[in-house]
């Protein structure tokens, strides 16, 4: 007898690249879960940068709106991969890593991928409205800017360096805004140059990857992504150091934030950074030296 095929969402999940086996393995709640890559939530930690430098994240109302734009992100980031994952489907199954992806590989349908997409997006938004207006308005600016690059900018040389950044830059916005504190001139500078370091660097890995899968990577040289790494790096330490001795207890961690892009920049040139979350969670320098500068970070801030 045959068997009914499983669904997702109430969409029939595609017979095709997966293997048999991996299918039987995984459920549609497992699927789901692959899909809106939880791997990636850890950059939307991002959202308590501001509650934290401004000294107000240990107290209680500000960490439960904090914890909700956590929430806020990780619902609109997700929908957002689902998005790209439908439009890149065809080209994901032939890079040796994006093909084992739920949609490309034919365990989730598309519909599904979109319906799903559309309900995180607006569940997203919607608790964003209850925790406060600007949060929901830089949520809204978050969705727009990131649908505007799965559709169009993502394919213009820099352009996609810059949307991928500032989609860094409004998650601390968006902590900013749940906890009610305003922003300086010297940590937006920090975020915006941190930001613009780390996507740079996934595009010079990427660039020098056997399978290089986007249409921008043609434009590139490794020269030139190696300028906008210096720059960016440049920007960012002396941004940090000028809001770092404005407070002696602050100008320890300084240290560690510097070797830690050294170290980040070095592993760059060795070849890795083509998945930043990845790289970051198993290198054991970037580790050490991330936990020192939370640490000096945040004895510089409440001590």
């Amino acid at each position: 007898m045959l068997e009914a095929p499983a669904t997702v969402t109430g969409v029939p999940l595609r017979r095709g690249l997966a293997p048999a086996s991996q299918r039987r393995r995984r459920t549609p709640a497992a699927v789901l879960l692959s899909a809106c890559r939880p791997r990636q939530w850890l950059k939307n930690a991002l959202v308590a940068l501001a509650p934290a430098a401004a000294g107000v994240l240990i107290r209680p109302t500000v960490l439960l709106h904090v914890a909700a734009a956590f929430a806020v992100f990780c619902l609109l980031s997700s929908a957002t991969y689902l998005l790209n994952d439908v439009r890149d489907r065809k080209q994901d199954r032939l890079h040796p890593r994006k093909r084992h992806r739920p949609v490309a590989s034919g365990e989730l349908h598309p519909r599904g991928a979109l319906r799903l997409a559309a309900l995180m997006a607006a569940t997203g938004l919607g608790l964003a409205l209850a925790v406060r207006p600007l949060l929901a308005l830089v949520g809204a600016s978050y969705v727009a800017l990131t649908t505007s690059y799965s559709i169009l900018l993502r394919r213009v040389m820099l352009a996609d360096i810059a949307v991928v950044a500032a989609g860094f830059v409004l998650r601390t916005v968006g902590g900013a805004a749940a906890a009610g504190v305003g922003l300086s001139r010297s940590f937006l500078i920090v975020v915006s140059g941190c930001a613009l370091f780390i996507v740079a660097g996934k595009r010079y890995a990427e660039l020098g990857a056997p399978h290089p899968s986007r249409a921008a990577l043609r434009h590139y040289s490794r020269r030139g992504l190696r300028l906008v790494l210096t720059g960016a790096a440049a920007a960012a330490c002396a941004a940090y150091a000028w809001w770092a001795l404005a407070r002696a207890p602050r100008m320890l961690s300084l240290v560690p934030f510097i070797l830690w892009l050294a170290r980040y920049r070095g592993l760059l040139h060795a070849g890795a950074g083509e998945a930043p979350e990845e790289l970051i969670l198993a290198d054991r320098g970037l580790l050490v030296l991330g936990l020192l500068w939370a640490l000096l970070f945040t004895v510089g801030i409440y001590a």
